[in-house]
């Protein structure tokens, strides 16, 4: 552990050098503030880390993580963080994403005490209780696992939609545009589920990524 966290300082200061290397005043820009284009609710799973997996740099997203990227009417930290995206800094974008193989989503699916994170896991299980039929319907394991990690996300957009901070926003008119996206993490790719702009990026997800094979 003790290397590991020796290689993390080594390749920081390495990623400090290139930057300054690339634009000598890059550090100094994001001193002055930032403005983010969206504001990204997502799993805190390591394998699936917002601003890496979306090749963003550092000022872009605004992101809030939790287990199984839940939006909860009583989670304060992330009412918090919604108002201050939105009436602050001006956010017009918030994306919910989910990921395929979510151990959050998994382990509400089994009746298994984990301790708890088991209060939490009721925000999942509600999830289940709510779309039970549709999910019985599904006889392969892993299809029905997969199905719920997108109800999951569809579930809390629409819990966003009922937050307080949404309907002071629309209310004064400002525009929110919402997008449910699921990562698989097999494919690093991006599945859209749900999004409140459509007709802009299709031509993106209408072809194969282009992945030239390193020599």
């Amino acid at each position: 552990m003790e290397s590991l966290i020796k290689k993390f300082l080594q390749q920081n200061r390495h990623w400090a050098c290139e930057k300054q290397h690339d634009d000598p005043a890059y550090f100094e820009k994001l001193a002055e503030g930032q403005k983010p284009v969206a504001l990204l609710v997502g799993c805190s799973d390591s394998r699936v880390s917002p601003s890496l997996v979306l090749g963003g740099d550092l000022g872009e997203l605004f992101i809030h993580r939790n287990i199984a990227n839940v939006i909860s009417h009583s989670d304060l930290n992330f009412l918090s963080v919604m108002q201050y995206a939105v009436e602050v800094l001006e956010i017009q974008h918030i994306i919910v994403k989910g990921h395929y193989g979510c151990g959050g989503v998994k382990a509400a699916m089994q009746d298994e005490a984990y301790g708890l994170i088991d209060n939490w896991l009721v925000n999942i299980k509600d999830v289940i209780e709510q779309h039970q039929s549709e999910l019985d319907q599904i006889l392969d394991g892993q299809e029905r696992f997969n199905r719920l990690v997108e109800i999951n996300v569809e579930v809390q957009i629409e819990n966003l939609k009922h937050t307080s901070v949404y309907r002071n926003a629309i209310k004064a008119g400002r525009k929110l545009y919402l997008h449910g996206w699921v990562y698989d993490f097999s494919t690093g790719l991006i599945k859209v589920l749900k999004t409140d702009e459509p007709g802009v990026w299709e031509d993106v997800l209408a072809t194969e990524p282009e992945c030239t094979a390193l020599s």
